[in-house]
């Protein structure tokens, strides 16, 4: 939590969080235990939330928060009222949105602060801290919903065939990188996710990996031959060259023999699609969207599809019928004798 950003500029919500009343700081250390301990939130997404709620605290407190406006001396309004978190109401909520937008916060981000705020206002009223919840009366932006990229088909197999080939040669290196991208586009799993799997999670024989998601829920995702080929080779023959006596039972090393981190696996991500001519800029998530848009464009139903990337609402999910469907008709258009009038 060192940092925000609204509209191009940094607040160092590190500084904001200690110039807090002492009381409001203890509040803000209980909600980030709540999340952490109580919701089973990974540190990641609670330092997110924290993040959004200190911005919102800060402005409640007059702090030097970017886009808050001024009182008559150009400084920033304290409008707690001097009832700590108790002076937070739904004019100040709106206040703050209205100021983080006109500092050029995005939609989309804009989006996920409102729901932070509401999320902690209703913690805090069922804690005593608020009289009432003003947040259940906060509008949400509503947050553009921009089709994801996705490989095609084909270039996603010409990825697993770049990476098997480097990986022929039986190189430590190479046969974690090819198996890691294998195992990332046969299950959709998320890049923390993989991340996170130990040895013990694979289950070579019945060709599924045990997954502990968001809101440390388990789920079983099955995978292809093709992965399980991979993870075999990587764990005959690459995982024992980098391991160390003091390595974790982490199913991913790095060179030093310690967990394979996220920033790692989004490096490979992007320099083996680099090698794949036409294939769109992307990450790990990229081959999470492609997995989705693949399986359904295959015939899997919506709510399997749910199940496998382990989506909280199916509403998250149905993204990707307008992915397939965008498919579908850049297809139509390309192909059909009829999809363009008479002369076009």
């Amino acid at each position: 939590m060192a940092s925000g950003r609204t509209g191009g500029r940094r607040v160092d919500l590190h500084r904001v969080r200690a110039e807090l009343p002492e009381p409001v700081q203890q509040v803000v250390a209980d909600y980030e235990r709540h999340l952490a301990l109580e919701r089973g939130l990974s540190e990641h997404t609670v330092r997110a939330y924290i993040g959004d709620v200190v911005s919102l605290l800060g402005f409640l407190h007059g702090l030097a928060v970017v886009g808050q406006e001024g009182g008559e001396d150009g400084q920033p309004t304290d409008r707690s009222g001097g009832r700590g978190v108790g002076g937070l109401d739904l004019t100040v909520l709106r206040a703050w949105l209205a100021a983080l937008r006109s500092a050029g916060t995005g939609r989309t981000t804009l989006a996920r602060r409102s729901a932070a705020a509401r999320t902690f206002t209703g913690w805090a009223h069922r804690r005593g801290h608020l009289p009432v919840d003003p947040g259940i009366r906060l509008a949400a932006p509503r947050p553009r919903r921009v089709l994801p990229s996705v490989l095609r088909q084909d270039q996603a197999a010409d990825l697993m065939r770049a990476s098997g080939s480097g990986a022929a040669e039986r190189d430590a290196v190479a046969l974690r990188d090819h198996a890691l991208l294998e195992l990332l586009y046969a299950t959709g799993v998320r890049v923390s996710e993989l991340s996170g799997l130990d040895v013990d999670d694979v289950d070579l024989g019945r060709r599924v990996v045990v997954v502990l998601g968001k809101g440390a829920k388990e789920r079983t995702v099955p995978f292809g031959q093709p992965a399980e080929l991979a993870l075999r080779e990587w764990l005959a023959h690459g995982r024992p060259a980098l391991a160390r006596p003091t390595s974790p039972p982490a199913l991913f090393l790095g060179a030093r023999g310690a967990r394979f981190q996220p920033s790692s696996v989004r490096r490979i991500v992007h320099e083996a699609l680099g090698a794949v001519p036409g294939a769109p800029v992307m990450g790990p998530h990229g081959l999470r969207h492609s997995a989705a848009t693949h399986l359904l464009e295959g015939g899997a139903d919506l709510r399997s599809v749910q199940e496998l990337l382990g989506h909280a609402t199916l509403a998250t999910t149905q993204l990707y019928t307008h992915v397939t469907v965008e498919r579908l008709k850049a297809i139509h258009d390309r192909a059909h004798p009829r999809s363009q009038p008479p002369g076009g």
